[in-house]
């Protein structure tokens, strides 16, 4: 796009940016272009920079209580972008969806349990189960020439002994956008084997033209096995805010995850996230889609250029998220080779994969 709001460079380095000031700390040196946190240099819309400057006019930061509109901006938002309608007792604010994860594996499971994820995917997902001595499980999602699907024998075969599964949809890092036909087999074998299912949702707003996010929780029939974690931190880059909510219909699950998030006092909420959320979800759809049209030409551009100038890179599909998967194992370096080209000499800060 010529001329657009997302082309402006805007400097992070030195304002507590963990993207960038933790370069040296993390790969030895700070000279590098930051490509590995998933969040965006982009400017967060004006709507939500307004609505920001609006609450700090008000000089009394103090404990809050999160009104209608706050739930109403939520409930509004899965429908009108997911044909999703929760109710409001359904959701339980969360500091991110990242600790959500790690209260419904303590209110959910016991140590020893065995919790099951499909790798590659987001590190976070194998802590909340080892940090928490529950049994890490793994099912190896099928990789062919760089498109990821589901080993569904093993899938089966794990669930059996699970008490917990966690998805990804859309999926970090391989960028799939699951099918209805994905997500009702999943909703099919977790119901079959009493498994509740953790779905992480974050990037559900990050969808490509050509693909279309369905929320697992809108095929009802399953929704009494889910936990459904959503957040505008990844889609409208306000990730600092600490702002996120979990969605669960069923009361059962829903009394042991919200009675834990009250235990450790976490429910309480960010004043400016509360108000960031409102301002994203009720005004900055507009924002939104720009935004997608931006990164797709981006994606375009990088899929264009790893084909045409790193022939035996492999770049996994991008149907979602801001991410992208390479396979440089065509090179025939370790790990640590590659890692050490790409900071000392690519100058590039990105995420290893065995990372995932």
């Amino acid at each position: 796009m010529q001329n657009s709001r997302f082309d402006e460079i805007i400097n992070r380095k030195g304002s507590g940016c963990f993207k960038y000031d933790a370069l040296t700390m993390l790969f030895g040196r700070n000279d590098l272009l930051s490509l590995w946190v998933a969040d965006m240099d982009f400017a967060v819309s004006n709507e939500i920079q307004t609505a920001l400057s609006e609450r700090i006019k008000h000089p009394v930061y103090g404990y809050n209580l999160r009104l209608d509109s706050y739930y109403e901006a939520i409930i509004n938002w899965q429908n009108r972008r997911f044909h999703w309608q929760p109710e409001r007792d359904w959701i339980v604010p969360v500091p991110g969806i990242v600790p959500g994860l790690s209260l419904a594996v303590l209110s959910i499971t016991n140590p020893g349990d065995g919790i099951l994820i499909q790798t590659p995917v987001y590190h976070p997902f194998f802590d909340a189960v080892v940090n928490h001595d529950r049994k890490l499980l793994t099912s190896p999602l099928i990789n062919t020439n760089g498109v990821f699907t589901i080993d569904w024998v093993d899938f089966e075969a794990k669930l059996s002994v699970a008490k917990m599964f966690i998805l990804c949809n859309p999926h970090n890092p391989v960028g799939r956008v699951w099918t209805s036909e994905e997500l009702d087999k999943i909703g099919y074998l977790c119901n079959k084997h009493n498994v509740v299912v953790f779905v992480d949702e974050i990037h559900a707003d990050l969808v490509y033209p050509g693909f279309t996010h369905i929320s697992l929780a809108s095929l009802k029939e399953y929704s009494d096995l889910l936990i459904t974690g959503v957040s505008p931190a990844k889609s409208f880059n306000i990730a600092g805010l600490a702002t996120a909510n979990l969605i669960i219909s069923n009361p059962s699950l829903r009394s042991k995850v919200s009675g834990l998030n009250d235990k450790l006092h976490l429910f309480m909420g960010n004043s400016f996230g509360i108000r960031a959320l409102i301002a994203a979800y009720n005004e900055s759809e507009a924002w939104l889609n720009e935004l997608l049209v931006y990164l797709n030409e981006t994606k375009e551009q990088l899929t264009h250029f790893v084909i045409n100038e790193l022939p035996t890179v492999s770049l996994s599909p991008i149907e979602s998220t801001y991410l992208a998967w390479l396979d440089f194992s065509g090179w025939g370096i370790s790990q640590a080779e590659l890692v050490d080209l790409m900071v000392n000499k690519a100058l590039l800060a990105l995420d290893p994969g065995d990372k995932f």
